[in-house]
């Protein structure tokens, strides 16, 4: 991808990081700004220091997650 695009769709991004709640692994939530909604809608998550952050991605405990926002015709279960 370019730069110029990838630069261009950070732009309408947004994003969460935090620990969950129930497991001990780093969670980073993205989306579209559309998608804005939908982060209030999912398990919350723990806001934890810098130093925990990089422990557990240094031991490979990340999960990425894809917020998808609402679109016409679906329904949100």
């Amino acid at each position: 991808m370019e730069k110029d695009l990838l630069e261009a769709l950070g732009q309408h991004l947004v994003w969460r990081i935090g620990r969950a709640e129930e497991e001990e692994v780093l969670v980073v939530r993205v989306g579209l700004a559309s998608a804005t909604p939908r982060f209030r809608e999912l398990p919350r998550l723990l806001n934890i220091p810098d130093a925990e952050v990089a422990r557990l991605a240094k031991e490979g405990r990340v999960r990425v997650e894809w917020v998808e926002g609402w679109r016409p015709g679906c329904t949100s279960s």
